[in-house]
């Protein structure tokens, strides 16, 4: 078992209900616009109290109830961009501050607030990005980043605030990370398809993903 350790704290909480938004001609039902909440919010089932995802076929469920993306990125984005942007614009739940999210280990756990949650996976971007932006080229400046915040899986119920702080209290000894989905996702090789393969705390369409890769592999 890992000993307890502060690892950073939550900056913000944000949740968001679903709208319809036009973009090129369509109506697209959302929850990507999030705002940031005061006090503690709940988080039970696969949500915080307040939030819902529009689309459950790509967002929300077990392995991606809640989205953590991280200060530090948001200001490296805000360089990029000559902008500042607010806790909440890329959608996520948790705005963190202290911790490197591409090296958090697929599997570990982090005590927020009176909840534990628990690392699963990196948030791969879509077309709804974009809408938020405002920009549809935006998605593949975001892939191309690799600052893709990481999801995570509510393991015991609570409660979590902004100021809250971030105590990682389980590391498995998987060394598996965020950083390391991502590196598949951009430039997959057998070694780390194996390893994503053969790690049962990686949801399971990554295993899928994987196993799929290596099989194409051999039949070359």
């Amino acid at each position: 078992m890992s000993e307890p350790e502060v690892i950073g704290r939550v900056a913000s909480v944000n949740v968001g209900r679903p709208r319809t938004v036009e973009w090129y001609g369509r109506r697209v039902r959302t929850s990507i616009w999030k705002e940031p909440v005061d006090g503690p919010a709940a988080v039970q089932g696969v949500n915080l109290d307040g939030d819902e995802q529009s689309d459950l076929r790509v967002h929300g469920g077990y392995d991606k109830a809640i989205y953590a993306y991280a200060v530090e990125d948001y200001r490296w984005w805000s360089s990029e961009l000559g902008v500042e942007l607010e806790p909440g614009t890329f959608g996520e739940n948790l705005t963190t501050e202290g911790v490197e999210l591409a090296d958090a280990v697929i599997g570990e756990r982090w005590l927020v607030g009176s909840a534990t949650l628990e690392i699963s996976e990196p948030r791969l971007p879509c077309y709804k990005l974009g809408m938020r932006m405002g920009d549809s080229t935006f998605v593949d400046d975001f892939d191309q980043a690799s600052r893709f915040g990481a999801y995570l899986r509510i393991a015991d119920e609570g409660e979590v605030a902004a100021g809250s702080e971030i105590v990682r209290v389980h590391r498995p000894e998987s060394t598996l990370t965020i950083g390391d989905l991502v590196e598949a996702h951009h430039r997959p090789t057998p070694g780390l398809l194996g390893r994503i393969a053969a790690t049962s705390a990686v949801p399971e369409p990554w295993r899928a993903m994987a196993e799929r890769a290596l099989l194409r592999r051999q039949a070359r």
